[in-house]
């Protein structure tokens, strides 16, 4: 019988002459339990059903193990895995630079920006960078970002409030869930 490799950074079930104790608890392939039998039964009963061995219980006393067909096992696990996958959602977050003497016009072109992102699903990220003694009026900077955040309030909603970082001032925007 050939049995497929898994990847070796993989954590899979020990398969055939992996497993290495002398009694199992076998289900067979039907699924029905067959108690108790030694390791060399169970290999036996594997081999008449051109099966593998799989142990799906390895913590279990005595380990539980199933007759199987491990390709197939491992193309159901795999697509499973993949189906998973797709369902997540990932959001990025894009970011927006803004300036405390950023025009009204500039911010309208970059709340535009920031309105197809939030479209697409992404969270925006407002950057307010500061220069020389702009530092001294972090207020200035903040209603720069209230006004930015303003423009986009029908579709998104402040997520993380302006902080200050050294020479920035950092807010994140979220997308507004609708029901």
């Amino acid at each position: 019988m050939r049995v497929p490799v898994p990847p070796p950074d993989m954590n899979r079930a020990r398969v055939n002459d992996k497993i290495r104790v002398s009694s199992v608890r076998l289900i067979n392939a039907e699924g029905e339990q067959l108690g108790v039998v030694s390791i060399d039964d169970a290999r036996r009963a594997a081999q008449e059903a051109e099966l593998d061995l799989v142990e799906v219980a390895p913590n279990a006393r005595p380990p539980v193990c199933r007759i199987m067909d491990y390709g197939k096992f491992l193309f159901e696990q795999q697509k499973k895995e993949r189906a998973q996958k797709k369902r997540q959602a990932s959001t990025d977050v894009k970011e927006i630079r803004l300036r405390p003497g950023t025009g009204k016009g500039d911010m309208e072109i970059k709340a535009r920006h920031a309105r197809e992102f939030i479209a697409d699903g992404h969270k925006v990220g407002i950057q307010l960078q500061f220069r020389g003694r702009e530092r001294a009026h972090p207020e200035i900077a903040i209603e720069v970002i209230d006004a930015f955040a303003k423009m986009l309030e029908d579709v998104a909603k402040m997520e993380q409030a302006p902080r200050q970082e050294g020479r920035r001032m950092n807010a994140v925007l979220a997308p507004i869930k609708k029901a």
